[in-house]
């Protein structure tokens, strides 16, 4: 922290032209692809407080970083509100990694606050239409603002991303064939923000106040932003399917004051589908960085278990719901005596929970919560797993294969129909096995 302390200093001094001093330097714990620091800056010109996005140092993405610098120009020179840029650079001597500083924007990133605080009553009342409005100016912005900007075949791309983990998942497999089935007509290519979602936005007591985190910025369908929008994940429990926040009917309506045209709800839907499925694959793109020892992190550790989050969601979408199915627990065994090994599991979780999370350190008490949360799902796999995986066999075999593999690459090859109902009720039951485990009180939360 010192050192990119002084680096900092030593960047905003040959900026400011006169000596610039950095104040309460701090991690925040938003970002799990790049860090965010905030600080203040002291100068003869008075004080300011920014905020520092940098790639992790040694998993540099110039090319990404300069495409986020530049876009963020560019959506401000439409009108749209972002942190104001205050510096961007890609040589990784400036701050040990390529890097953006902008001014500190006040408000709100965490979703459940922004739906459940009552100081945000005003702002939630027709900020979905806003978000509409504010994603139509996006898609205004000229393609040549931003040169470089990738392009991909959205179906093709996620195949690729799927067969690079080679970890075959029947209800990606399914989700594929659907998608493949089902592409919308085609519209003009356009910027696309590529995560635009409560937690990259600012939101304060008036409405929304900036669009955070363009690093996934492309060129491709205007559709993908606003299906991306409404993917259940990010509406954190509240029954409305845009964001938490509102109604498709008034986030489109909103986007058609400014664009002109209203989105076709029906591709929007499509978008919806491909993106719960590009979730799923991130989160297990994120588990390899650390499972590879690329990044050993506790928090992208925990990020391979919503996999199962999104396997469900998708599945929700496709018309095929959970049914309750409880399995039971493993009798204890008497070879190691007590405590158990699940008696361990929550003594730790506890101590997490009750000691660990009191820290003053904001991002220590928040790797502490992430941390109590993977045991948690420890305990119960290890009291549910042993009857998950001989129902998960049985189920199997029912269909004639011996892995879960065996019966992704079938679906693929077409060797066994990916609307079957029989097929669908084997994978959905797997997909509530898993989430029992991961994070059973997702499979509560309105679909």
């Amino acid at each position: 922290m010192a050192e990119l302390g002084a680096r900092l200093e030593k960047r905003l001094t040959e900026i400011a032209g006169t000596d610039v001093t950095v104040e309460h330097l701090r991690r925040l714990t938003a970002g799990a692809s790049r860090e965010t620091w905030s600080f203040t800056a002291a100068g003869a010109a008075g004080r300011r407080d920014l905020v520092l996005r940098r790639d992790p140092p040694g998993a540099d993405r110039p090319d990404g970083m300069a495409l986020e610098a530049a876009s963020i120009a560019a959506a401000a020179g439409a009108g749209v509100r972002v942190p104001p840029l205050v510096d961007s650079g890609t040589d990784p001597a400036t701050v040990g990694s390529p890097y953006l500083v902008t001014a500190h924007v006040a408000g709100e990133t965490l979703g459940p606050r922004i739906l459940r605080e009552e100081r945000y009553a005003t702002a939630r009342d027709g900020l979905a239409a806003e978000l509409g409005r504010t994603l139509a100016r996006i898609h205004a912005i000229p393609l040549d603002a931003v040169p470089g900007l990738p392009h991909a075949d959205p179906v093709e791309e996620l195949r690729t991303t799927y067969d690079s983990l080679d970890e075959p998942l029947p209800t990606v497999e399914i989700a594929l064939r659907w998608l493949d089935r089902h592409r919308p007509a085609p519209v003009a290519d356009a910027l696309v923000h590529g995560d635009f979602r409560l937690g990259n936005l600012i939101v304060d007591e008036s409405g929304l106040a900036a669009v955070l985190d363009w690093e996934l910025v492309h060129r491709g369908d205007p559709r993908e932003d606003l299906g991306w929008l409404c993917v259940k994940c990010w509406r954190f429990g509240s029954p409305l399917p845009v964001a938490g926040l509102g109604t498709v009917d008034e986030l489109l309506d909103g986007y058609a004051e400014v664009a002109g045209e209203r989105p076709d709800e029906e591709a929007v839907r499509w978008w919806q589908v491909h993106r719960t499925t590009w979730w799923a694959l991130a989160c297990r793109e994120m588990a390899q960085r650390h499972l590879s020892g690329v990044t050993p992190s506790v928090e992208l550790a925990a990020i391979g278990r919503r996999v199962a989050e999104n396997e469900h969601d998708l599945l929700l979408l496709l018309g095929h719901p959970a049914h309750e199915d409880a399995a039971a627990e493993s009798p204890p065994s008497d070879l190691y005596g007590r405590p158990s090994a699940p008696d361990l599991v929550d003594a730790v979780t506890a101590f997490l929970r009750e000691d660990v999370m009191a820290s003053d350190d904001e991002r220590l008490a928040y790797l502490a919560r992430v941390a109590a949360n993977v045991l948690g799902g420890v305990g119960r796999e290890l009291r549910l797993g042993p009857e998950h995986e001989r129902r998960h066999r049985a189920r199997l075999a029912s269909l004639g294969y011996g892995d879960q593999a065996g019966l992704a690459a079938a679906i693929r090859a077409g060797e066994i129909d990916d609307t079957d109902p029989a097929l669908l009720a084997v994978v959905r039951a797997a997909v509530t096995d898993r989430l029992a485990v991961a994070n059973p009180r997702y499979l509560t939360l309105p679909g």
